[in-house]
């Protein structure tokens, strides 16, 4: 039982509104399930205990050499293949959707004049709703993690929280598939977003030289097998994943230093471009190949923008910032209903099929109501043209937004002449695609938002400048409409995720006309402002969801008269230079605390105070020294002749065994450990006056997981971990934190 207590700003003495009720109970629901929260944090903070130490000084200059160029190389193995498994991605979907489209459009020709057109309706729904329900089966029921994009769950891996299961080959295999069926499928998803998430499982598995899942090690990379290496690649694995989706290598850099990673320096800046360099290449190069014209890599990669002429001096700027904000909003209370009554996968594949159905009824509806019939020229790059209740030689060209995959409507919408599209038909598609998109993301399968959104932009974009050129009085002054459907489809994808010089960059790499750099910034930044204004971003909101300890860049504002005593968690539990074995059980069998830092000290006084810091030690060092029987006595009579090495470490990592798996006898227990020589002798520490800024950026620039408080006399007082800074964040009366205490 908990008693409540209250917001910091909140007096339960005086009368509470019921909009201070609701506030406050919202505040509980997100804490109460990040404190029950089992996810674990990541250590980026090398343990530089005396095993490390010995390591690092017996390397030669030359050591280290070949250890850079090492780091080269599996940029360039991650790269090559992020790049493949794009290639075969963009394959895929382009092969089974044509068939789907194409039966579908043979049936609607052969009832259009038999009448019956309801069956080629069931058709439609029943192709979708099959490609759906297979995508939504392999991840409801057999990784629940590949759901969605991935890209929240990887920017939380990267800022030091450890998302389980999100970088296992299982998750990559199922991402893939479920991707391709959800695209084959024609609900309103992109590939785009699970390609970075694809890019940053194969990064951690390549860096690693081996694989958890199949149990195989090539014995290569073993310096590589840790927390702080796998973080950067990591970054190189999405920024890949970017660079393969949208042709920008560039644009793949600053969207892994811009939207993923917390953690940067600049070595690492050319080896991710290195890494995207050769994705962007290696998918080219393939594709290329496949549709018969090796050689020519013309292709920026699965979204092919094209290129837009540069006579366009200015554009008119869009503000989309409310539109972006009103899609996060809607989606947020969407997927809190999910989380509290869709939680079971069967209603979760039940809930995907039926949105693929109904994405079928209205992309059918709405062709089949539209009168907006264009002639077919001879240039004409319609891939599936329906033709309907149009005249002979003329197409519906509502047909061509929907009856189409989302990438060729977006290409669509940007290239085809003036005139291609009545307003009324762009109008009418981006309602009923904008209400589809917020419907379908968050779903239980395994989409992006990115084509989505560029895809409404372009639409209501277009729309701009076609009524821009019906209210002037000279036609002539006004750009091509494609070139409104550009800076909307920016404008939108700006106000949904905030993204500002990365997608700047992307966009102009895949149009390939750096014109167009600075009215996209203008528009970016416009709708970034706007919609900060109502609400953070769709990845933030989802991260927020996640309820997981996840550290932006900066403090809350006004938290300086916080200090690490207010912060920190206490009474701490510590060791001893030389502990009891059986101590040590008790404490990591713990299932009520379970806690994987423990501060080393020098013996407690008498007066059973705390004793003064000697070191830190994790948890999975513990395990790995309990597994190998690393005892003060065994080691004294000579039972142990083998030294103990960083090897034994980096071959349990990253999955250390749980306590439970190891058998400790009871003569054992009386045994004595000393840790030593592998505890990190040179924690981080800070006094209890540190103000809580000081303390959040000590975490957010060097990537702590632990945070060691000591008073005057160097004696632990305390620890703070993320869990204990994620407690404060800004309310609508400024800083707030909820109290627990138990009574």
């Amino acid at each position: 039982m908990f008693h409540i207590g209250r917001l910091s700003t909140v007096d339960l003495e005086e009368e509470i509104t019921p909009e201070e009720v609701k506030s406050f109970l919202h505040q509980l629901f997100f804490f109460l399930k990040m404190r029950t929260n089992k996810t674990l944090l990541l250590d980026y903070d090398n343990s530089e205990n005396q095993l490390f130490l010995e390591e690092e000084r017996r390397m030669s200059h030359m050591g280290f050499r070949c250890l850079e160029i090492t780091r080269w190389v599996i940029c360039g193995l991650i790269g090559f293949l992020t790049g493949l498994i794009a290639c075969m991605i963009d394959i895929a979907v382009e092969k089974l959707a044509g068939y789907k489209y194409l039966a579908v459009k043979q049936n609607i020709e052969k009832y259009t004049e038999l009448g019956g057109l309801s069956i080629s309706l069931i058709l439609w729904a029943v192709l979708n709703s099959a490609f759906v329900m297979l995508g939504s089966l392999a991840v409801a029921f057999l990784e629940p993690i590949a759901a969605g994009s991935g890209i929240p769950q990887i920017k939380c891996f990267l800022n030091g929280v450890k998302i389980p299961r999100v970088v296992r080959l299982k998750t990559l295999v199922i991402k893939v598939f479920g991707v391709i069926c959800s695209v084959a499928g024609g609900l309103a998803v992109g590939k785009e977003g699970p390609m970075i998430h694809s890019g940053a499982v194969v990064a951690a598995g390549v860096s690693q030289g081996r694989s958890t899942s199949l149990k195989k090690d090539f014995k290569i990379f073993e310096y590589f097998r840790r927390d702080t290496e796998k973080r950067d690649f990591v970054s190189a694995g999405a920024a890949a994943g970017v660079s393969a989706a949208f042709g920008a290598p560039v644009g793949g850099v600053l969207f892994s230093l811009e939207e993923g990673a917390s953690f940067w320096n600049q070595l690492l800046t050319w080896r991710i471009f290195f890494a995207s360099m050769v994705s962007t290449f290696t998918l080219n190069f393939f594709l290329s190949i496949y549709h018969g014209k090796p050689g020519q890599l013309s292709s920026p990669g699965l979204i092919n923008f094209g290129r837009f002429d540069s006579d366009v001096s200015s554009v008119f700027i869009v503000f989309r910032g409310v539109l972006g904000a009103l899609f996060n909003i809607i989606n947020y209370w969407l997927t809190i209903f999910r989380i509290r009554y869709i939680h079971r996968p069967c209603l979760q594949v039940m809930e995907a099929m039926l949105v693929a159905a109904v994405t079928a009824t209205v992309s059918f509806a709405m062709i089949y109501f539209s009168n907006d019939c264009q002639p077919l020229g001879q240039d004409n790059t319609e891939e599936y043209p329906l033709q309907l209740f149009c005249a002979d030689g003329e197409y519906n060209s509502m047909a061509t937004a929907f009856f189409n995959t989302p990438e060729r409507s977006v290409r669509s919408l940007f290239h085809n002449p003036p005139g291609t599209y009545n307003p009324v038909t762009l109008g009418v598609f981006t309602l009923a695609y904008f209400a589809l998109a917020v419907w379908t993301y968050g779903l239980t399968v395994s989409a992006g938002v990115f084509i989505p959104s560029l895809l409404i932009g372009a639409a209501w974009g277009r729309l701009f400048g076609i009524l821009l050129s019906f209210i002037a009085s000279s036609q002539s002054i006004w750009a091509d409409p494609g070139k409104y459907a550009l800076i909307g489809a920016a404008a939108q994808l700006g106000g949904i995720v905030r993204m500002t010089l990365s997608l700047t960059v992307i966009l102009v790499e895949a149009t390939g006309n750096v014109t167009y750099g600075f009215p996209i910034m203008l528009v970016l930044m416009t709708a970034k402002i706007v919609g900060d204004y109502f609400i953070e971003g769709l990845y933030d909101v989802h991260i927020k969801l996640q309820s997981v300890p996840f550290l932006h860049w900066d403090a809350p504002p006004t938290s300086h008269w916080l200090t690490a005593r207010e912060v920190m968690s206490s009474p701490v539990t510590c060791f001893n230079r030389v502990e009891k074995v059986g101590r040590i059980v008790d404490v990591l069998s713990n299932t009520s605390t379970n806690h994987n830092g423990f501060p080393v000290v020098s013996d407690t006084t008498e007066n059973d105070e705390p004793g003064k810091i000697c070191g830190l030690i994790l948890r999975s060092q513990l395990i790995v020294l309990l597994k190998h029987k690393v005892f003060v006595e065994r080691a004294s009579s000579r039972l142990s002749q083998r030294k103990l090495q960083l090897k034994d470490f980096r071959d349990a990592y990253p999955r250390f065994p749980p306590i439970q798996s190891i058998h400790v006898s009871q003569d054992e227990r009386e045994c004595m450990m000393d840790l030593t020589e592998f505890m990190n002798p040179t924690p981080y520490t800070v006094p209890q006056e540190t103000s809580l800024p000081r303390v959040f950026k000590l975490f957010r620039a060097l990537g702590l997981r632990h945070l060691v408080v000591v008073d005057n006399e160097n004696r632990v007082v305390g620890l703070v971990t993320r869990k204990d800074l994620a407690r404060y964040h800004v309310g609508k009366d400024g800083l707030e934190e909820l109290h627990l205490a138990q009574t």
